[in-house]
């Protein structure tokens, strides 16, 4: 029988990029969304024709139940979240409701649907390096003590640590993928790479004068989103559930990213299109993250294929082409 999953998050780029591999793995693949109107229901459509799409909220655990038993998956994959780290400041509380306790309700939806047989439906939760914050060893990996720096960040441990609770407690198989920056052309304009690979897009065809950042001495291990997903299926296809940390095992600056970027379109002296502001600095900053996949390698066979260089590349020339058509040039 063609095996079945079930995609919260489906609308980010970790959900798109899952739910091609899943289907290109003869999957039958149900992605839940939030609300009937939706704006991102129509890309999903568009990038996976395959999906069948079901609508529910990580904070209402009777949805979840819904879609387990219109899905009847083989695994769940969790990968929603309110995943801005800035917005987590401004609103710690619905963050901590929907990237928190919202592992909780998925978590007890599978248990609960699941019944006498705990490890019927398989379990991955999208943990975060920002798990780690106010880093205590470098690099970073399965057993480094956890300084979240962040309303998202603790909100992430507790569903990173409700996860092991929930597989120790109950037997049911459940992993955490600890995944460090990943990126892609998918990825959102408010994250930084995706805002700076649209800045230097829009500087380089004239649309735009210059880019407003933050600290750009900021350090993080940045791999491609497309890499990263075929880990979190690997981790389900283990006969034991485990956790595993998911990186490059490299860290570079924003400096670095901004210099990468502007030599993709030709421009050297990019300090000029570059202005510093407060306002985007955070109040409790995570300097150095840089994690050890060694783990993973060796449990899942797992390596990154996408480097730093060639990540920035990918995300550049697509938002030049995607500038070009949106100002008809």
């Amino acid at each position: 029988m063609m095996p079945r999953a079930l995609i919260t998050g489906i609308t980010g780029q970790d959900g798109l990029y899952l739910g091609e591999l899943l289907l290109s793995k003869g999957y039958e693949v149900y992605g839940l969304i939030r609300g009937q109107n939706n704006p991102k229901r129509a890309l999903v459509e568009k990038t996976l024709p395959g999906v069948h799409i079901l609508t529910g909220d990580l904070t209402d655990l009777s949805s979840l139940i819904r879609a387990l038993e219109a899905a009847k998956p083989d695994e769940f994959y969790n990968l929603g979240a309110i995943s801005f780290v800035a917005y987590s400041w401004e609103n710690a509380s619905l963050t901590t409701e929907v990237t928190a306790k919202g592992v909780l309700n998925a978590l007890e939806a599978v248990r609960l649907y699941s019944g006498d047989e705990p490890a019927k439906v398989r379990f991955y939760q999208a943990s975060s390096s920002e798990m780690y914050g106010k880093v205590q060893t470098v690099p970073q990996d399965e057993d480094t003590l956890l300084w979240p720096r962040s309303p998202y960040g603790v909100a992430k441990v507790f569903g990173h640590y409700m996860t092991i609770n929930y597989r120790e407690s109950y037997g049911m198989h459940a992993s955490s993928g600890v995944l460090f920056n990943h990126e892609s052309p998918r990825r959102g304009p408010e994250f930084v790479t995706r805002k700076v690979s649209q800045a230097v897009a829009r500087i380089s065809l004239g649309l735009q004068k210059s880019i407003v950042l933050g600290n750009l001495d900021a350090r993080r291990d940045w791999g491609f989103a497309g890499d990263y997903v075929e880990a979190m299926w690997l981790m389900l296809q283990q006969d034991v559930a485990d956790d595993y940390v998911i990186s490059t095992g490299e860290t570079h600056s924003i400096k670095e990213l901004l210099e990468k970027a502007f030599a993709v379109v030709g421009i050297t002296d990019w300090e000029q299109y570059v202005e510093q502001n407060p306002e985007f600095m955070r109040p409790a900053e995570v300097d150095l993250l840089i994690g050890s996949s060694a783990k993973a390698t060796k449990a899942l066979g797992w390596s990154p294929k996408v480097g730093f260089e060639e990540l920035v590349k990918m995300m550049v020339e697509n938002d030049v082409v995607e500038q070009k058509a949106l100002a008809g040039l």
